[in-house]
């Protein structure tokens, strides 16, 4: 199908991006990689008449650690993340989920800041966010804000970000000695959204015993589900094998699928408690644990 009719804008910088939002309001919408949003106006699932592209503003492509954070520009595409030392050495959960993400093609258009604020529940790295405690950073026409990624998701494709604000940057903690992250997904075939997925973050002890931990579920509801119960229930004690099936279970229990042709609810529900299982079992690992 063809897209209904839209005039398309190419601002030069951040500030005349966020004016240009501001001035059609509704009817304005953010073009990044454009490997969500396209697709959707083709096959007219919405339209707008104005799209802003943001794709060739300098300065928002990027990865360093600055100032305890691992800062990733939102422009930042996803191939990029794919060959980065720096991701596959210190960031293993984002690691994983990059090559799991559609196919090359969309991995060498779309980026991260599109994937998180699409506000798809399909999407793979909006759980990271919640996992590893992002903080997500916006302008708008009154400057920059921080979201914390646990607060900006708010309904199917809704998200926290005014009409007029653009995601600018990521940061993700640094992480503490003896952390781990992994990301487990379960899906029909190259390109397919999530059966299932989890993303797990968590730091063990000197003994041993978890000391802080992070769960979120992929395509489990109308949002990312950050799995906080299981994550409470990790907290002080040893990760063995009672005690991540007891977690992952918790984790399960939140989710709330939808029946489709990728399975019914009792089997998506299954596949995130093996997902979790999963997930879990590799970021010990990765931490030092047993």
């Amino acid at each position: 199908m063809i897209p209904a009719a839209f005039d398309y804008h190419r601002p030069g910088t951040l500030d005349e991006a966020v004016k240009l939002l501001s001035s059609y309001g509704d009817q304005g919408k953010v073009l990044s990689g454009g490997m969500s949003l396209l697709p959707s106006l083709k096959l007219r699932l919405g339209s707008y008449a104005h799209l802003v592209d943001i794709g060739r503003i300098p300065g928002l492509d990027y990865i360093k650690e600055e100032g305890g954070f691992l800062r990733i520009g939102a422009l930042t595409r996803q191939s990029t993340l794919e060959r980065s030392d720096l991701i596959r050495t210190k960031y293993p959960i984002l690691a994983d989920a990059v090559s799991l993400i559609a196919d090359p093609l969309v991995r060498n258009r779309g980026t991260l800041g599109g994937n998180i604020a699409n506000g798809d529940p399909g999407n793979d790295q909006p759980a990271i966010a919640l996992a590893v405690g992002a903080t997500l950073v916006a302008r708008g026409p009154k400057g920059e804000r921080s979201i914390a990624a646990n607060q900006f998701y708010k309904g199917l494709y809704e998200t926290a970000l005014a009409r007029n604000e653009i995601l600018t940057e990521i940061r993700i903690p640094l992480p503490a000695a003896r952390s781990g992250g992994a990301y487990a997904k379960l899906k029909r075939k190259t390109g397919d959204f999530a059966v299932a997925a989890a993303a797990v973050q968590l730091t063990l002890n000197a003994k041993g015993a978890v000391d802080r931990a992070g769960i979120a579920l992929t395509n489990a509801a109308l949002t990312p589900v950050e799995a906080s119960d299981a994550a409470k229930f990790l907290i002080g004690k040893m990760p063995d094998d009672k005690t991540i099936a007891e977690a992952a279970k918790l984790a399960a229990a939140k989710s709330a699928p939808g029946a489709d042709r990728r399975g019914s609810v009792e089997y998506k529900k299954d596949m995130a408690r093996v997902m979790v299982t999963r997930a879990l079992r590799k970021a010990v690992q990765r931490a030092g644990g047993k």
